[in-house]
């Protein structure tokens, strides 16, 4: 466990849209104002800072110094979609030892197509040197690659994948604050628009803006809705040399994270992870457990997925529906876990959470060993 003491007492989004209605400090700010309202936590009493998003220039510090917070911790995000996970680890760890009292972690993007293409550039002259002259066509080209590996190996096939991709937007019709909430069938993602040969529109995440946040504070402040961490682990550059991985490191620490929290993998009541790709999002369910590696295909298809079904997974709609609003994403199912355990899930809640099961990755040169990251959370 790694507090029994300090965990999430509040959260808060910033409404997402298509395209910015506000600046990326707007929506950082608009979110944090509403985990604050959320938590019962006044802003002066705030002296911790987490922060995952694009700030240029800017730092967590400067962050605080907009949003008029005096820090004895602050604290930015590293490794892509596996890291606000940790920083709402680290931000735990911190209260835990006494060097701060309450802590916002947010994440935020503000960003419309042009400017998400602009970003995505970054990462794509990053590795230029030896994945460009090979036709390098950004993440949905190598994903293409990662899913096609994963389908020669072990047989996975799209039918199988796109149950998340139908799942998901089912829950996500349950939740006002996707942008995607339109039916959709599985006829409808497997005629798609191609976009990189397996991979089709609805494989790929929609980019857009908005914002997540939590509140870390003692749990005796949270009048008995308290989330508690019971465990959580990270693994960064793995596998060591290998483009286009069909695993990113939640192998190598899945035995240490349910020993620690004392449940294993049928003890989850709901799993979250960044799925801004169906296959990656596959790829947490085998490598963390739920099923055996290369038999990811068939739980798709003996299990549903929506927040009724056997599995519930990604309740709110997940990234493919939602939409992936720059290092919101990387909280927003934490925040959905944490709404799920206090009971608060609405028209989408799962019957009898108190347990589950976050995850993400992130695919910093988009080619090499990934980031990944999970944690386990339970009502305290």
């Amino acid at each position: 466990m790694i507090s029994r003491d300090v965990g999430i007492i509040g959260y808060g989004s910033a409404a997402y849209d298509k395209k910015p209605r506000q600046t990326l400090f707007g929506y950082i700010a608009e979110a944090c104002r509403n985990a604050l309202a959320h938590a019962g936590v006044r802003k002066f009493e705030v002296n911790g800072l987490a922060v995952d998003a694009a700030l240029g220039g800017d730092t967590a510090v400067s962050t605080a110094e907009y949003l008029g917070l005096s820090l004895s911790w602050a604290y930015k995000s590293t490794a892509a979609g596996a890291g606000p996970i940790m920083s709402v680890v680290n931000a735990v760890r911190a209260l835990d030892a006494g060097v701060a009292d309450y802590v916002i972690c947010v994440g935020a993007g503000a960003q419309d197509i042009a400017a998400f293409k602009k970003r995505i550039a970054q990462f794509t002259h990053a590795v230029s040197d030896y994945l460009a002259p090979h036709g390098y066509g950004g993440p949905p080209g190598m994903h293409a690659i990662i899913q096609k590996k994963h389908m020669a190996r072990y047989g996975t096939t799209r039918e199988q994948l796109g149950r998340i991709a139908v799942d998901q937007r089912a829950n996500a019709s349950r939740n006002e604050a996707a942008l995607l909430r339109k039916p959709l069938t599985l006829d409808d993602y497997l005629n798609a628009k191609l976009v990189a040969e397996p991979l089709r529109l609805f494989d790929c995440v929609m980019p857009c803006s908005g914002a997540e946040a939590v509140v870390i504070g003692a749990l005796d402040r949270a009048g008995g809705k308290g989330v508690r961490l019971l465990s959580a682990c990270e693994r960064h550059n793995h596998p060591l040399g290998e483009i286009a991985p069909v695993c990113g490191g939640w192998e190598v620490f899945r035995d240490q994270l349910f020993e620690e929290a004392g449940y294993g993998p049928r003890d989850m009541h709901f799993m979250n992870c960044y799925d801004d790709f169906p296959i990656m999002a596959a790829m947490q369910i085998e490598d963390l457990g739920f099923c055996a590696k290369g038999e990811v295909g068939r739980f798709l298809e003996e299990n549903r997925l929506t927040h009724d079904g056997s599995f519930p997974f990604n309740t709110g709609g997940g990234q493919l529906s939602c939409g992936q609003a720059g290092g919101a994403s990387g909280l927003l199912g934490v925040v959905e876990a944490a709404r799920q355990i206090r009971g608060e899930g609405g028209e989408r809640q799962v019957a009898g959470a108190t347990r589950g099961i976050v995850s993400g990755y992130g695919m910093i040169s988009y080619g090499h060993g990934l980031s990944a990251s999970a944690v386990i959370l339970e009502k305290a």
